[in-house]
This record gives structure tokens, sequence and C-alpha cells, in this order.
């Protein structure tokens, strides 16, 4: 009779993810022990959180102890793409509370702690999907990363948007879930497997029997998308954006549009790419859901920067701006080759700094004047100099200007997209996708442009002289430093990005 034996557990291999977790409850216990006394020494204890995240690692594999690897059979897996989009992570949640600072004086003087350990407990649940390698463990750790964020949207609870926000983004989030999870139920009734890769060779195999589960495949096809397509905002499924990153704190919607978006796209590639790559073959349509995942991306960049323009709220702008990048990136994941994958890391962490660098003006401005529309950025760059140059530098780089880091991220994307297009006839469409992109850009360029003028061509109309001080000042300048440093020199990154298509089963 033989034993069952249990899988490699190897436990130390989610040390970031654990240390993380127990300082996010250090947090709280903090808050609490000290009657909610100690903003600045509070905000400093979570601040340190991310860095906590990155030594105890850096530690453990200088005892031998921590590396690549799986653990828990093959349920987690810590490998360079994991690592990287972890980094990207801690990234987020450390400019996000860096943000917040200001938050506390004035607007959040109650459940300080719950406030900033939500949002490491959200970075624990991206971590976790980082590293997930199997269906179960991926929604569980989506559900940890979008609960919190339900909670810090609605957290000035006295402002009628903030509570509005909230509760939208609950019942469109759960919804969103429970598609997801209907998805996922169908895709291991067919392959018997929850596991990423054994999902997809075990479907690969019933390719000979497509005629009878041909409506099953492409049924849960349409759920992984739609669930999917609300977690990264993509249209149809946009419409709480605008609503959710006006009424949410500014931190935390600088946080959104970063972590959650990136959690997303990750969750987009494990599932539809390493899940289902062999529905992307002619022998599969079909069950190409590569197409129909290029018009969510296209209606994306198209919705995204034309709704853009007609706002006159910088929120809702940067808003509709996170859902046509959505779309840019969409094109590299759609790409399939590893130029794509590698395209899509190199864009994601560039993009952190950009969009954290300027919700942080943003914030700055709103703590000021009590206003986030482009009126209250007037004359900006007399009253504030420092402020208007690092808004212009990052509205230039998300816009796709060089020599700045966004430049170099749509260009690396774009020539993912014209790549796999050359492959063959089944491709071509990618060119029309390239193109909608490139065309788009345009757009983006003419409203960006809006706050620009805003800045340096009308006059003052309320009072907005900003002292370059404090914790949001600092993010500026990180920002600054990021798109600047990776636009001129954006090798260091793109080396360490080119790594990551191997992890998905793509080679040069």
């Amino acid at each position: 009779m033989e034993h069952a034996t249990l899988p490699p557990i190897k436990i130390w291999l989610m040390a970031p993810e654990i240390a993380l977790f127990l300082w996010a409850l250090l947090v709280f216990t903090f808050d609490v022990t000290t009657h909610r006394r100690s903003p600045r020494v509070l905000g400093y204890l979570a601040l340190a959180g991310p860095l906590v995240a990155v030594i105890v690692p850096v530690v453990l594999r200088m005892l031998g102890k921590y590396g690549t690897g799986v653990a828990f059979g093959p349920m987690f897996v810590n490998d360079a793409g994991a690592m990287f989009f972890k980094a990207v992570f801690l990234g987020a949640a450390a400019l996000a509370i860096a943000m917040s600072f200001d938050e506390m004086k004035e607007r959040i003087v109650h459940h300080r702690g719950e406030y900033y350990g939500l949002i490491l407990l959200s970075t624990v649940g991206m971590m976790f999907l980082s590293s997930s390698n199997e269906l179960l463990s991926l929604y569980v750790a989506l559900e940890l990363t979008t609960v919190p964020l339900f909670v810090l949207a609605a957290f000035y609870k006295e402002e009628r948007l903030s509570v509005e926000a909230g509760i939208k983004y609950l019942v469109v989030g759960a919804f969103s879930s429970a598609l997801l999870l209907y998805g996922i139920s169908f895709l291991y009734g067919m392959s018997s497997s929850t596991v990423l890769w054994q999902v997809s060779h075990n479907l690969a195999r019933l390719h000979v029997d497509m005629r009878e589960i041909g409506l099953v495949l492409i049924l849960a096809n349409l759920l992984v998308l739609a669930g999917l397509g609300f977690k990264l905002a993509l249209p149809p499924f946009h419409q709480w954006a605008p609503d959710v990153y006006q009424g949410a704190p500014t931190p935390v919607t600088a946080f959104l549009s970063v972590g959650s978006k990136a959690a997303g796209l990750v969750a987009f590639a494990k599932v539809m790419v390493v899940g289902l790559f062999q529905f992307y073959d002619p022998v599969m349509r079909p069950n190409d859901w590569g197409i129909l995942a290029g018009l969510m991306a296209a209606a994306a960049m198209i919705i995204g920067n034309v709704m853009a323009v007609r706002q006159a709220n910088v929120k809702r702008l940067l808003a509709y701006s996170s859902i046509a990048h959505a779309g840019y990136l969409m094109i590299g994941v759609l790409a399939f080759n590893e130029l794509g994958l590698a395209s899509v890391a190199f864009y994601l962490f560039v993009y952190m700094f950009a969009n954290m660098g300027a919700f942080a003006v943003v914030a700055a401005v709103e703590h000021r004047t009590g206003s986030v529309d482009i009126d209250a950025f007037s004359a900006l760059s007399r009253t504030s100099p420092l402020y208007a140059v690092a808004m212009t530098v990052f509205l230039l780089s998300l816009t796709g200007i060089p020599p700045l880091a966004g430049f170099f991220a749509k260009y690396y994307v774009f020539a993912a997209g014209i790549k796999q297009a050359g492959v063959g006839s089944l491709y071509t469409w990618l060119y029309w996708l390239v193109g909608i992109g490139l065309v788009t850009s345009v757009f983006a360029l003419y409203y960006y442009a809006r706050v620009i003028r805003a800045m340096y061509f009308l006059p003052e109309t309320v009072p907005n002289r900003l002292t370059p001080a404090g914790a949001v000042t600092a993010v500026v300048v990180i920002g600054l430093a990021g798109v600047i440093v990776f636009g001129l020199y954006p090798p260091p990154v793109a080396d360490f990005a080119a790594r990551i298509p191997a992890v998905f089963g793509f080679t040069p």
C-alpha cells in the first residue's frame, strides 16, 4: 500500500508576503494601543512595511533560504516575473502611504491605522497574486487585493462622492468576482485541474472534441474575460472607474491606478496566456479569445482618450487616461511573443513613477485649494514651479514623448504588436490595434496639454502656492527621477523585464 506524500511546502519562499502581513497587523495594533495619538509615528511605521518586505528576503537569501522555486506543490512559484511585479506593488504601496501623510493631518483623523493597514493587506494580495500558479489561489489573492480597496475608496465617510465610490466599487467588484469564479468553474470542469499549466495541457488535448466542448469553452472564455475586464476597467466594463477615482481619497486613487491595474494585468496574463494559450491557435477557432480581447483593448484606447478630452476634473481625466493605458498594455499581452510580455513589465514599472507622481501633485493641489479641477492648476508654474515642472514631465511621459520613460514603454509595446502582426495572416489585425494606439496617443497629448496650459498660461484663479516640503514632495521627486533616469537609460529595467517571458514559456 502506497502512502500519500505531501507536496514540498517551502514556506520561506513566502517570506515577503508573511512579513508584510505581520507588519500590517503591527500597524493595526500600534494605532489601537497608542489610542490613535501618534499619527506621524504611525505613518512612518506603515511606510517601513514595504521596506521590511524587501529586507527579509534579502537576509534569507544571504542565509541560503530564499530564491526561485515552487512552494505548496505547484500553487506558489517564486520566479523572475513574480519578483519583478512584487517590486512594482511594494513601490506603489510605499508611494501611496507617503502621499497620505497630509491626508492624516486634516481629512483622516480617525481610523488611521485601518487606512494604512488596508493598503498593506491589499499589497499582500497583489504579491500572492504574482506568485500564484493555480486558479483558486489566484482568485483568493485577487480578492485579498480588491476587498481592502472597497473600504479605502469609501474612507471619507462624511463625503457623498467617497461613499458613492465605495458602493459602486463594491457592487461592480463583487459582480466581476462572481463572473470570474463562474468561468473558473467551467475551466475546472473541462480540464479536471486548477493548476494553470495543467489546465492548458488538458484543454489542448480536447481540441479533437471541440464540437462537444466548444460552446462551454466559449462561455468560460467570455466569463473570465468579463471578470478580468472589470478589474482592468476595459470597455464595456469601465464605467465604474471615473466615479471611483474621483470619489476615493487621492492616494487611494493613485494606488488603484497602478497597483490594482498591475495586479489585474498579471491575473489576465496568468489565466489567459498560461492557461489558455493554445486557444490562440487556428485549430481552436472560434474559441480564439485574443480577437475579442483585442476589441476590448481598441475600445479602451478610443473611449479612454476621447472621454478624457471632455473632463474638467483632473482625477476623472486621469481615470479615463488609465483606461486608455490598459488598452496600450493589452497590445503587449496580445502580441504573444517574448517582446510583448517584457514590454508590459517595463511599461508597468515606468507607469508607476509617472502616474504616482502625477497623483502626488494632484494631492498637493487638492490639499492646498480643496479642488482638483483643471482651474485649480492655474498659474502653478509661477506659484509652485517645482510641482508645475514635475506635472509637465509626468504628463508628457504618459503621452509617450521622448526621451522620457513613457516613450520607450509605448515603443516596446507597439514594436511587440508589429512584430507579431508580421508572423502571418492570422495576426494582421494587430496592425490595426497598434494603429489605433498611435492615433489615440494624439488625443492624449491634447487633453494632457490642457493641464499644462492651465499651469503655464492661465492667470491664478485660486490660491495655490505650494511649499516644496514633506512626504508628498518626496513622492514627486522620486517619480520625476524615475521617469527621467529610466527614460535616458532604460537597460537596467528592460534587461530584467526581458527575463519574464521565459516564465510564461516564451523563448527569444
